[in-house]
């Protein structure tokens, strides 16, 4: 959807892309293909556009995911999904409690092929450098919790990956509640040892570990992981359902 898009233009909103796409132009292609403005855009307005959509064709042969984190609205950052789609990390924070004074415990990256785990207290200060392999995180709820965890604790990452929060991602497509009750809500099953856990459950785990009990953590990066993987699944649903319904909305 990246390439179809134009509300990442200067000046150009939902209606005025779909004008565009009501035209003909779906495509950057087809915009930088015309000889001249289209009805109702003057000329030097018209070189505007047709310059930064240079400029957004050379991004993103480039991966240059920085320029589509700061013109593409955070809502819309989904339709960079499959063009970013090899240097994505689907991430889940685990921390000591739910309020601003708690800490971060372990930290879950899934690349599309590999689960990375993080644990403080070992190697989690290697992930502020590993986040800067990839150009889009993925997550759930992190807008509100993940992120402002990761950007305290690590200062000294730029933070300007895209991002995609697939819980308001799913809202748009009707898609309520937390992430479990959406994963069985889509059929997605989890193993029975971690099944019925929760974030409450992980600050319970961290807790036994520091009283003594290795099991506990074994148990919590069990737990991890089930969280991230699943969420490529969801991004896939996500960007499939969203993108029909831009699909359906023009004739």
């Amino acid at each position: 959807m990246l390439p179809h898009s134009f509300i990442h233009l200067p000046g150009v909103g939902y209606g005025t892309e779909r004008k565009l796409w009501q035209r003909g132009l779906r495509t950057w292609e087809d915009l930088l293909a015309l000889d001249g403005p289209v009805p109702g855009v003057s000329r030097r307005r018209w070189d505007e556009l047709r310059g930064e959509l240079s400029a957004s064709v050379t991004a993103l042969r480039d991966l240059h995911h920085q320029y589509f984190s700061r013109c593409l609205p955070t809502r819309e950052h989904w339709r960079a999904l499959r063009c970013f789609r090899r240097r994505i990390a689907y991430v889940d924070i685990e921390t000591t409690g739910m309020g601003a004074w708690a800490d971060i415990t372990v930290v879950g990256v899934y690349d599309g092929s590999r689960v990375s785990t993080y644990i403080y207290g070992d190697n989690l200060d290697e992930l502020g450098e590993d986040l800067g392999r990839y150009s889009l995180l993925v997550t759930f709820n992190g807008s509100s919790f993940d992120l402002p965890f990761l950007r305290r604790r690590f200062p000294q990452v730029a933070w300007d990956h895209l991002h995609v929060d697939l819980r308001h991602a799913l809202r748009r497509l009707g898609y309520k509640g937390g992430l479990k009750a959406i994963e069985t809500e889509c059929g997605l099953q989890r193993s029975p040892d971690i099944a019925g856990l929760d974030g409450f459950d992980a600050c319970r785990l961290w807790d036994d570990y520091l009283d003594g009990d290795n099991e506990a953590l074994a148990h919590l990066v069990r737990y991890n992981p089930a969280d991230i993987t699943n969420l490529e699944t969801l991004a896939d649903l996500a960007f499939a359902g969203l993108s029909r319904e831009l699909q359906q909305a023009v004739p």
